[in-house]
């Protein structure tokens, strides 16, 4: 497992505090697009042999691609984009949503969104990238549920 994905925050809110605090480092948007993009660059390789048609997140401009694991009690995610600042907003994703229950996946609201002032700085497309890959997140924790 990768150290930067090991849930070290004990809960998602905890997650997106820490998040929050990251970025209120970093006086301007390009610098923040930086760490975005060096976030993206420390995800575990994804094998070539997983990107399949299946394990797709659609509504994305970006190859996107994301395979879950676990059960309701815990689901890790594993994930990968051909876009670097894609490849970043996965790793912030994974740090808030992925390790945790599928409860607390779906109760958690991703405020971390709006607190680093994201939400203002994403072209549309990305922020649609963005929606379809919290709306896949939370499809798998439904689905864990069901079982």
């Amino acid at each position: 497992m990768n150290a930067l994905l090991d849930s070290v925050d004990t809960s998602a809110e905890q997650a997106q505090a820490t998040i929050a605090d990251e970025f209120a480092f970093f006086g301007d948007w390009t610098e923040r697009y930086q760490y975005l993009i060096d976030l993206g660059r420390k995800l575990p390789p994804f094998p070539d042999s997983l990107k399949t048609e299946e394990r797709k997140v659609h509504g994305c401009q970006s190859q996107v691609w994301l395979l879950p694991s676990g059960d309701a009690r815990r689901l890790d995610f594993q994930a990968t984009s051909d876009s670097s600042i894609v490849s970043g907003l996965i790793a912030l994703l994974l740090r808030v949503y992925s390790g945790r229950s599928a409860q607390e996946i779906l109760a958690t609201e991703p405020r971390f969104i709006e607190a680093i002032g994201l939400a203002k700085h994403l072209s549309p497309t990305r922020s649609n990238g963005l929606a379809a890959m919290l709306a896949t997140i939370k499809q798998y924790a439904r689905e864990a549920l069901a079982h």
